[in-house]
This record gives structure tokens, sequence and C-alpha cells, in this order.
């Protein structure tokens, strides 16, 4: 079964500007883990080596193509799998099912909703523990406790704890040992029992049905987000087969919540549904729950995060009936005929405090630092590309607005797994519906360094790097070619805007030159991320060493602008 990414462009951005270093290139050397040092008992002080260790549980690009040519063949043994080695590291079905969990799956905004849950159960004094993936900077970031992730000490104990009792049982289990994600969905639920947490918030790897956390038999609820075409190779490539698949974390007699779905979708979500006897509601719209008369402003910024937050508030108020708490989040206001539609509330102020106080980095966040500003988002689908256009279109010219001088911006962009990166192009070049009008696009694999003491978090042996490289290759000629088209059609030379009238002079006209409509349309490949930044910010960014700002930046925009906008997805 083929597991979550283990890191995304995201990610690596969020580790180059956490450690503030420039470029600085060696070469590719990935971490060994020889045979002899993989599993020691008297091991597990150092987190290095314990994520160097959960490293090796990757599986490396040519067993990933395999797996796809096989098109999940064997999906229907992951369940039983996991059970197994649940045994192995002395986990019971039983003490499984005496966790609290929330269950969440979908295609868009699943994480984003167990973020909410989490913060708004955390608000009401309970004790949460949140599974997610991919993580940002560090591995530890997936299991938090409290919303915040385990301490390294805490992730070194932990795994030491489940690794070495699956090592010492795979000789008799023809030598298997579970693939990284499978294995830290184990640590999570070990964690997750050893801390007595009240609510584990559980957000699915790829599809639902034969995803690995569900192995869960009982969870309180279970809620389903945005369906769109992703992972299509392995889940189908139309909405109703991976509607199947999200639909079947959905439990018999365990109540079940979505959002509004495209056509098809959510017949077959009521289908599954119906099949188990669980009752299954559509969450209502935002605007008909009742703040009593406060304002609501969430803390995830984008208005497709109010669908987010309303399924967040229906999964959190059923797990608190559910539990049979006496404190819920509000009263109910009305029922409303349909039996299909969920109720909607009148909401507590503790409520409020939890979804504005909601935090999740590295989706829709900003992060400004010196003159440049990054505007990061994991937007990876044709629908969360149309959101993250029009937040980063209204976030940024707001801030544009306060700057006194020339602004350019900047593409950083990059697609995993079997995504197409021409679909999403589209929605982001010069020319199309409310474009991003950027001065010009950048292309990098999912690698933060090319040195030898790159983070062991951000190690990724699911591709190579000359695939991502050859991928890089062919999404920078997709996007020169959809200039090229579009200013052929538009039959004028191809122009990007012209921030602070920076490009006009007192006499009213346009002075750019051809060369600077031509830098427009200019897109450069970088073999890791931190160059890739370094040639964008180019001194501007004071906290990434080792740019030299004394020379005149090749690209002309970026050279003349007081201020650079960054959008990564």
């Amino acid at each position: 079964m083929l597991h979550a990414w283990p890191v995304t462009v995201r990610s690596c951005v969020g580790n180059v500007l956490r450690s503030g270093r420039g470029r600085g290139r060696v070469g590719v050397v990935p971490p060994t883990i020889t045979a002899s040092r993989r599993y020691n008992m008297d091991r597990g002080s150092g987190y290095e080596e314990a994520v160097q260790t959960l490293n090796t549980l990757q599986t490396n690009a040519q067993t990933l193509e395999r797996i796809r040519r096989e098109r999940g063949r064997n999906a229907h043994n992951s369940i039983p799998q996991m059970q197994s080695f649940m045994d192995r590291i002395g986990i019971t079905l039983d003490e499984l099912d005496g966790l609290s969990v929330i269950h969440v799956s979908g295609t868009k905004g699943k994480g984003s909703v167990c973020a909410m849950c989490e913060s708004i159960l955390r608000s009401h004094g309970y004790k949460t523990g949140f599974y997610s993936s991919p993580h940002l900077v560090q591995v530890r970031e997936r299991i938090r406790i409290n919303g915040k992730p385990i301490s390294r000490d805490n992730f070194s104990k932990y795994f030491w704890s489940c690794y070495n009792r699956l090592a010492q049982t795979k000789d008799a289990h023809d030598g298997i040992m579970p693939a990284y994600f499978r294995f830290l969905t184990l640590m999570a639920f070990h964690v997750f029992i050893e801390e007595k947490v009240d609510v584990a918030v559980i957000e699915v790897g790829i599809g639902g049905a034969y995803d690995c956390t569900n192995v869960v038999r009982s969870p309180v609820v279970c809620g389903i987000t945005s369906l769109g075409l992703d992972h299509q190779p392995l889940l189908g490539n139309t909405i109703d087969k991976i509607a199947w698949h999200k639909a079947g974390i959905i439990k018999t007699g365990i109540p079940a919540f979505t959002v509004e779905q495209p056509e098809g979708a959510i017949e077959v979500i009521a289908n599954q549904a119906k099949e188990v006897k669980a009752p299954l509601h559509l969450s209502p719209s935002l605007d008909r729950y009742d703040w009593e008369g406060r304002e609501v402003r969430l803390g995830l910024p984008g208005d497709h995060q109010r669908i987010n937050a309303t399924l967040a508030l229906q999964l959190c108020h059923t797990w608190l009936q559910r539990r049979g708490e006496t404190q819920e989040l509000g009263s109910s206001k009305s029922q409303i005929k349909s039996s299909s539609i969920a109720i909607f509330l009148i909401l507590y102020y503790s409520v409020l405090l939890g979804v504005e106080s909601c935090l999740w980095p590295g989706r829709s966040q900003t992060l400004k630092r010196g003159n440049v500003t990054y505007y990061l988002d994991g937007a990876h689908t044709q629908r969360s590309v149309q959101v993250c256009v029009k937040w980063f279109r209204e976030t940024a010219l707001m801030e544009e607005k306060t700057i006194n001088g020339p602004v350019a911006r900047v593409l950083l962009f990059n697609v995993t797994g079997d995504r197409n990166p021409l679909s999403l192009l589209k929605l982001l070049m010069v020319g199309s519906p409310k474009p991003c009008q950027f001065d010009c696009a950048v292309f990098s694999p999912n690698i933060a360094y090319l040195d030898v003491g790159a983070s062991a978090d951000q190690t990724n042996f699911t591709v190579t790097h000359e695939t991502q490289i050859s991928r890089c290759a062919v999404e920078k000629t997709l996007w020169e070619e959809l200039h090229q088209q579009d200013a052929i059609q538009s039959e004028v030379p191809l122009q990007t805007r012209s921030p602070v009238d920076h490009n006009q002079s007192g006499d009213g006209k346009d002075h750019s030159s051809e060369e600077e409509n031509a830098n427009s349309a200019k897109a450069r490949v970088f073999p890791c991320i931190s160059d890739a930044l370094s040639w964008i910010q180019h001194g501007k960014d004071k906290e990434l060493s080792r740019s030299n700002s004394s020379q005149c930046h090749p690209h002309s925009s970026l050279d003349e602008a007081v201020h650079i906008q960054v959008l990564i997805t």
C-alpha cells in the first residue's frame, strides 16, 4: 500500500527558512543505516538516529513504481497487515478501541478540519492527540499532544519502543517491517494510548477504505471533507471511485458527517453509509450557526476554511454528545426537517476561541521576512489551486498597497505523485481569469539542501533526484508554452502588472521595455529549495545567508523590486 509522501515543497521550504541557511551544495549523500545499527535495545536517546532509522522504512522509488503498476492489487490486505503489526508491538484491538477517535478522510481540507477539531476540544480542556501528514519541518510534527509536536526525547523514546519490538519479531514474519507511514501510524497509536489522551484526531493518509489508519474499528465519529480527483492511479480516475475509498472509513452505527460534494460523490457516500447502517449528515453552512452576535474570524485564512469549520464543529459536537459529556459546543437551535442535514447550533464562547486560535502551518500561511513575503499553501488539486489563487491574490494585493515601490511576484512550484502539472499551471498563469501575474516562475524538487548536513527529517527516498529534476524541467517547459500561448492569443506583448505604477513615468505612459516584458515569461529550474530561495530573494531576506546582494539580480523585475512576494505551492 502506498504511503503518504514523506515531505512536500512546503516542508522543504519550512526547513530552509527555519534554519536560515542559504546555498551550500556538497552532493547528494543519503544517510545509510547499516544492518547492525538498525536496532539496538540500548539505543533510543538520539532523535536524529531515530529519524534516520525511520527513513530506512521509506518505500524506494523503484518499489513505488511497481506498486503503481499493480494499482492496489493487494490493497485489501492492508488492514490485516496493520493488525499484525499492532500485535507485534503489543497493541491489542481492544486497546485501540479504547481510544476516543475522530477519523477524517477527504481530498481537500482534511488536515485543516482535524486541526480545528483538535483546537476546539483543547479549548474545552480535553487532552488531545492529533495525527497528521505530511510534516512541515520535523517528522515529530505528525504526532501532537495538546496541539504541540511531541518532544524530541519522547519521539525517540516511543520510536525505539515500537521499532525494537518490530525488529525483534521480523524474522518470524518473513522479515517484514512496516513502511514509513504505517510505522508512524502505529507509533501514533502507541503514543496516544501511553499518553492517555481524551481524544485522538486521526487524519487519513491516502484514500480511506484501505488506508492503514482505517484499522480503527470504533471511532466516535467520522468526517469526509470535500472530494476531488487526486491519487487517481491508486483510487480511480472518477469522482465516484474516489468517493468509495473516502467513504470506506464509515463504520456500522457510527455517525458520519460530510459537506457539499461534487455530483456523483454524495450518492456513493450515502450508499456506503446505508450499507453499514450509519447515520450520515450534511454539515450546514457556517452562516446558519448562531454565534450570539459575535464576529467570527477563523484562525485559518481563506473562505474555503468556512466549509472545513462547519464540518469540524459537527464532529466535535457529536464527539461530546456520544461521550455523554454535559459540556457540549452549544445548544441545538433547531432540527432541519431533512434527516440528511445536521443541526446547527448556538455556540459557546469557548468554541469561538477554538476556531480563532487554530493554527496549521504551511496551509494558507503568510510569513514576512525582511523585504520578502512567503505565501505557503499545500494546493495540489485543481479546486484547491483555484482557492489558493483567490487567497494569494487578495492577500498579496492588500500587502502590496502598503509598500512604497515596485513589488515582484514569484511562483515556486512543485507537484508530487501522479498529479497533472499542466492543469494546475493553467490556473496560475498570466492571462487566466483573475491571474496571479507572476514576474517569473521557479521549479525545484522537494529537496531542502543538496549537502551531507541535511536534516534527516527532510530525507525522501520515495523518488530519485533525477526523476524530480526531469519533472521540474517538464513543468518549466509547460509554463513557458502557456505564456507563449497567452501572448499569441492576446496579440500583444506579454506583460506583468505594474505594481505601484513603477513602470509609469510622470507622463502617464508605460515605458516598460520589450526585454522586461520577455522577462515575465522566464522560468528556472533549481536542484534544491535552498538554491531556489537564494536566487529569488537575492539578499532581501537577511535571515538567509550566503546571498551576494551586491550584484544585480539576473532577473530585472526582481532586481528593481523593493519587495518580493513568493507563492509556494
